[in-house]
């Protein structure tokens, strides 16, 4: 299913984002090998700022981001709420709107290119339930979003 050579940022976060235990294991493997860092968590909330705070302290405590660096948050930070735009529809509100998510995330982080000078870019991959905060009037919903340091 996943081919080793595959340089697509994007596309290795959509997997992992979707993975479950036996998948994650040879995909991690798989990137550990390219040299590219990533992390996976969960997240659900009807606020927006609780969302990007918890991709955010998962990414600086798994070491993929540096708090202090301003380009690796600020690239960070961008490519969350691209992905937030494919989950929301282009209207990125939740709350105020009386919806809600549950999201699987992951980020990953590498050179996806040959040359060096394209330099490091950072994938945010979402996936999910959005809806009406009751259980079981939610649909699936997925957002990516992809940005250079």
């Amino acid at each position: 299913m996943y081919n080793s050579l595959d340089k697509r940022i994007g596309r290795n976060a959509m997997l992992l984002a979707f993975s479950e235990e036996e998948e994650e294991r040879d995909l991690t493997k798989q990137l550990e090998n390219k040299g590219w860092r990533f992390c996976k968590g969960k997240v659900g909330s009807m606020e927006m700022q609780k969302i990007v705070a918890a991709i955010e302290t998962t990414a600086k405590r798994q070491g993929l981001v540096q708090e202090d660096v301003y380009r690796e948050m600020h690239a960070l930070y961008h490519a969350i709420i691209e992905a937030l735009h494919g989950v929301t529809r282009g209207q990125v509100e939740l709350g105020d709107m009386l919806r809600t998510v549950g999201l699987r995330f992951a980020v990953v982080k590498g050179r996806p290119y040959d040359r060096q000078e394209e330099g490091e870019w950072i994938a945010v991959a979402l996936y999910g339930t959005i809806g009406a905060p009751i259980r079981g009037l939610e649909h699936e919903t997925i957002g990516l979003g992809i940005n250079h340091i």
